[in-house]
């Protein structure tokens, strides 16, 4: 496990448009597909990181609670698969139905997303207004595996609270932690490492 945190892509970007296959399904799910959506928030996730582990729970509540008030979510794991089997799309499928993920969950094959979003660790999250423009880049709390601290969601749902009512979300944000994205070997972006 290497400890990486998130490269903060600059507040204000256009989110980077997607397709790609939902691990349940085999449907292919876009940034379109998120329309009619008052806010969309794309995880970088995956099922081997125990910084995953440790707050999946609180995404999956996160995603239902705030569902009714117009948030769309979307999980997108880009793990190596070759090097990383727990997250085979078959893997991340018994990850989403054990955890009662009730948004997509997509496999980045080829990782051509998770470097649009400059990703950069499980978890990576991103939170877009309705006009698709970054409003949050970040931390979900500050509970870390073995903290003490509970999983609250706190930094997150304070960004949702805020686009959801129209307010200005905060621009003073932590960036998150996680075990790096498992690149394929010569596939690794520039602002990797």
């Amino acid at each position: 496990m290497v400890e990486t945190a998130s490269t903060m892509m600059e507040l204000g970007e256009e989110a980077p448009g997607f397709n790609l296959p939902d691990v349940r399904t085999g449907e292919q799910v876009s940034l379109e597909s998120f329309r009619d959506c008052e806010a969309l928030l794309v995880m970088f996730i995956c099922r081997h990181c125990p910084f995953v582990k440790h707050v999946e729970g609180g995404l999956a509540r996160i995603a239902k609670e705030y569902r009714p008030e117009g948030l769309g979510a979307v999980a997108i794991s880009a793990n190596d698969p070759g090097t990383h089997p727990d997250d085979r799309p078959e893997s991340l499928k018994e990850q989403a139905e054990e955890q009662g993920f009730d948004f997509p969950y997509l496999f980045d094959e080829t990782q051509e997303t998770a470097k649009a979003y400059r990703a950069a660790c499980t978890p990576d999250l991103y939170l877009f207004d309705a006009g698709r423009k970054l409003v949050y880049r970040g931390q979900l709390d500050d509970s870390r595996p073995g903290s003490g601290r509970p999983v609250t969601g706190s930094d997150l749902r304070e960004a949702v609270d805020a686009v959801l009512e129209g307010r200005e979300v905060p621009s003073n944000q932590r960036p998150s932690t996680g075990c790096n994205i498992k690149w394929k070997p010569g596939n690794e972006p520039p602002y990797f490492g």
